[in-house]
């Protein structure tokens, strides 16, 4: 259970940090755009190594493939909906709602990963690096583009820290509990939010704040995530 509450506020805290120094600093644009792709690529190796490879290796392409599809449309989906309702103001709301559909199985299959011994430690370091840049970033859209208070805009990350942390403790109490195929297709839904947020939002907004050389630091965040699954 320590475990657990450990590895959820290594998920949580970068969460609150990230959306702290958003709200406090103005980070220049290409510090942020590095940030952004370096945690791009960590998620890249852990959508593929950490989540949807054990899913497929365990349920095969119907469930694991499936799974995948549904994580991915539900954020498209919700996404395009935020932008038809808010245009370009949409971008701190899409992050958070990336968090949240992507975070929730992740750190429900971290907790799991935990409960049956295989570590985790990959898929923790992916989702702490990613959470930071996209909290920097969705924070100070939220304060910049709605004139939000800076303490409701901190409480809403720092709410969603703590589900986070629940969840993650919560698949160490219930992993036991869960079937092998449930598991599967939390792990690839979770893949499919991941590689949605990736695409629709994270990647873009780093290369359209970063320019031509983005490509670099994603790589290096892939590099990274995959040497420590090695």
């Amino acid at each position: 259970m320590l475990t657990a509450l450990l590895f959820g506020l290594g998920t949580a805290v970068p969460l609150v940090v990230g959306a702290a120094v958003g709200l406090r600093w103005k980070l220049p644009p290409r510090v942020l755009a590095a940030l952004m792709a370096f945690g791009a690529g960590t998620l890249i190796a852990a959508a593929s190594s950490e989540l949807f490879e054990p899913a497929f290796d365990e349920g095969g392409v119907l469930l694991a493939g499936g799974s995948l599809l549904v994580g991915a449309l539900i954020y498209v989906v919700a996404n395009h909906l935020l932008d038809n309702r808010l245009g370009p103001k949409a971008l701190g709301w899409a992050l958070l709602l990336g968090v949240v559909l992507d975070g929730v199985p992740e750190n429900l299959a971290l907790g799991v990963s935990i409960d049956s011994g295989a570590g985790g430690l990959v898929l923790l370091v992916a989702i702490a690096v990613g959470n930071v840049p996209e909290a920097v970033s969705g924070a100070a859209r939220m304060r910049e583009q709605y004139r939000m208070h800076r303490v409701r805009v901190f409480g809403l990350w720092a709410v969603t820290g703590m589900v986070l942390v629940a969840v993650t403790v919560g698949g160490t109490v219930v992993g036991s509990q869960i079937s092998s195929s449930g598991i599967a297709a939390t792990q690839a839904f979770a893949g499919g939010a991941t590689i949605a947020v990736l695409a629709n939002t994270l990647i873009p907004e780093a290369y359209r704040e970063g320019g031509w050389w983005i490509g670099m630091p994603t790589a290096l965040g892939f590099l990274v995530a995959f040497m420590l699954g090695g």
